[in-house]
């Protein structure tokens, strides 16, 4: 995962390098909505996607190639629920996580006129958990929160829109870590949740520069 995480920054110096002497420089504030969910690699475990938002602000440094580093935060989460042979101990819980995230990518305008642009954008990011809550629906389940990973990694790509000072994006961003490996429960069950993330994001914003 390191290794993947240098060669991308290295693919964005080097093709961001080209855009530099003449590069144009934007900054401004998005929020939106984002639908997560993460995942569960064990059969007795279900999980189901919850509904989040984010707030925050981007830079965006260059012309028709441009470098845009991202900072804002996003509360997610996701339910887990055990499928046991019984109802009897089935447990339910709902995982809420707050995290900084600082996403670097690269886009590209693919087309451009004064009032309009068309763009595509991916690149790495680094997500910092600030705050997480477990609730029990019904019966205490087993992840705690310290099971939760504090730093994790992910990929980002999509499209998005500009009119005048108004910006649209639509991505979709990819786990590249386990953000919970186990949870044992009260009575010593291990579960090898082995849980990583995926999100669908949806953001407005406006350039203030």
């Amino acid at each position: 995962m390191k290794k993947l995480i240098v060669i991308l920054t290295v693919f964005i110096a080097a093709t961001f390098s080209s855009e530099t002497t003449f590069a144009q420089f934007a900054f401004g504030f998005k929020l939106g909505y984002n639908a997560s969910k993460l995942s569960a690699n064990i059969d007795s475990i279900k999980s189901s996607m919850s509904s989040g938002f984010h707030v925050g602000a981007f830079a965006r440094i260059g012309k028709k190639v441009f470098l845009q580093p991202e900072f804002y935060y996003t509360l997610s989460g996701a339910s887990f629920e055990n499928l046991g042979p019984s109802t009897v101990n089935d447990w339910k819980q709902k995982v809420t996580v707050g995290t900084l995230d600082i996403p670097v990518l690269i886009g590209i305008n693919i087309f451009q006129t004064k009032i309009f642009k068309w763009r595509i954008i991916a690149g790495p990011m680094a997500s910092f958990v600030v705050n997480s809550k477990i609730t029990d629906v019904n019966l205490t389940g087993p992840i705690e929160k310290s099971d939760i990973n504090s730093v994790n990694w992910y990929l980002q790509a999509g499209t998005g829109i500009d009119v005048l000072f108004l910006t649209l994006d639509i991505r979709y961003q990819v786990g590249l870590n386990k953000i919970i490996n186990e949870a044992i429960s009260s009575n010593g069950t291990v579960y090898p949740v082995n849980s990583t993330g995926n999100m669908f994001i949806v953001s407005v914003g406006f350039k203030v520069l």
